[in-house]
């Protein structure tokens, strides 16, 4: 018994530091990578720059545009997130009372189901003809079919958040008079902030690292590009510059790095609070 407890110990630790190192290697080639000229990558990958090469770097910060992706990137980014909690609760506040009652509800909210179970690049081309027939492959246009692409995937996690909360509250505010709006205000809402910090975060990761939507709306012009496209055009036809492919691999961290520093605490109680019922 003893043994056969050791043995699974050891099957599982061995599973960790697998999981750990395929987490930890590319952080580490991505980190070195980015202090060495290209001839110093071209000898080994794993290898520790000698001496620290930081050229590539100032070449960056030097670049305009950097700075106009960087900017492009926030502010798609910001567009997305303040789209979501603005459109994203209510919706889900709507569909998760009135469909028990309304079969109507019920068809919208399997209707909108069905957008996860659809793969993006079956609907690809026909989003790139809609947004150039509506003047819309820009940043804003792009932020906008987001927020929509979100939708399905936000309104499955919020509606199963609410579904859980129990409706006493709002019967209680409806007989002191109070109305709908004012009802999903002062009580729904503070209740949603466990589960809408994680759409939230879902939905800032998935647009500050997304390439693909950028690569086929956003590339027509440089001053439309986000750090994930002005990293993709390092590369040409025959050859790419590794050195600074990784420096802004670097520099395209470091922004969500500082935020995750200051916010952590807000972050992970956010996430966790209301896990445990009092």
């Amino acid at each position: 018994m003893v043994g056969a407890k050791k043995q699974s110990n050891i099957i599982t630790y061995v599973i960790l530091i697998a999981g750990l190192l395929l987490i930890v290697l590319p952080l580490y080639i991505t980190l070195v990578t980015a202090f060495k000229s290209n001839e110093q990558s071209s000898v080994s990958y794993f290898t520790l720059p000698d001496p620290v090469y930081l050229d590539s770097f100032k070449e960056i910060l030097s670049s305009e545009r950097y700075y106009m992706a960087l900017g492009n990137t926030v502010y798609v980014t910001a567009f997305v997130l303040i789209g979501n909690l603005i459109i994203m609760p209510p919706m889900s506040y709507a569909l998760a009372r009135r469909m028990p009652h309304s079969r109507i509800y019920r068809y919208m909210y399997f209707f909108l189901l069905l957008g996860i179970f659809i793969p993006f690049q079956v609907k690809m081309m026909p989003l790139v003809k809609l947004l150039s027939a509506l003047n819309m492959m820009n940043p804003t246009g792009m932020s906008v079919l987001c927020i929509s692409s979100s939708t399905c995937e936000s309104v499955f996690l919020l509606v199963g958040y609410m579904s859980a909360i129990p409706r006493d509250m709002e019967e209680a505010a409806y007989i002191d008079g109070a109305g709908t709006f004012l009802t999903y205000r002062t009580i729904v809402f503070p209740l949603l902030k466990p589960m809408l910090a994680t759409v939230l975060i879902r939905q800032g990761l998935w647009m500050w690292n997304d390439f693909m939507l950028p690569l086929i709306t956003l590339n027509r012009s440089w001053k439309y590009w986000t750090l994930t496209l002005f990293q993709y055009n390092f590369q040409t036809d025959y050859a790419v510059d590794y050195s600074l492919t990784f420096a802004t691999f670097v520099m395209s961290m470091l922004p969500i790095l500082v935020f995750y520093c200051f916010m952590q605490k807000a972050i992970i109680g956010g996430l966790t609070s209301g896990a445990v019922k009092s």
